[in-house]
């Protein structure tokens, strides 16, 4: 079977882009990941309205992305935080290649906006692709591509 004669339906591109795909939710994501926790904050840096806002957190918390978690500012209702779960933090390295893409083919030369560096060593961090015994930066010439066990027949 070919990649054209396969199904697209149980992609796990097109079922990522089913979760985090809508305009400002890797956004919030990059956010979280660098710290950011509480609604109003989410709103004042990243700069959307509260109707999307809590519409893509709730994405997000529904899909396991993030969780929320209580807190009270003294004489405030309650109300929550959001943190990345473990699930939000295995899409951190898509962050890290968008960011790294962006830096490359979108930046305008000043450098980077957000300096991620190795805290052991202090070198640059970057994202690679690499087989399963160690053989890293591998290029698209390098990897072969054919349908998986997965891949299901497209429907005629």
């Amino acid at each position: 079977m070919e990649w054209l004669e396969t199904s697209t339906e149980n992609c796990p591109v097109q079922l990522t882009l089913g979760v985090v795909g809508e305009k400002w939710t890797l956004l919030i994501l990059r956010d979280a990941c660098n710290g950011v926790r509480r609604f109003d904050e989410f709103r004042r840096h990243i700069g959307l309205s509260d109707a999307v806002l809590s519409d893509r957190l709730r994405k997000l918390t529904d899909a396991g992305i993030l969780r929320t978690v209580p807190y009270q500012e003294p004489g405030s209702r309650a109300r929550h935080e959001y943190r990345v779960t473990r699930k939000g933090w295995d899409l951190w390295p898509v962050l890290v290649a968008l960011k790294q893409w962006g830096e490359t083919h979108m930046g305008d030369g000043d450098g980077p906006v957000l300096d991620l560096r190795h805290e052991e060593c202090g070198t640059p961090v970057r994202v690679v692709v690499e087989c399963e015994r160690g053989h890293t930066a591998l290029s698209p010439e390098q990897v072969t591509a054919k349908p998986g066990p997965g891949a299901r027949p497209h429907a005629a």
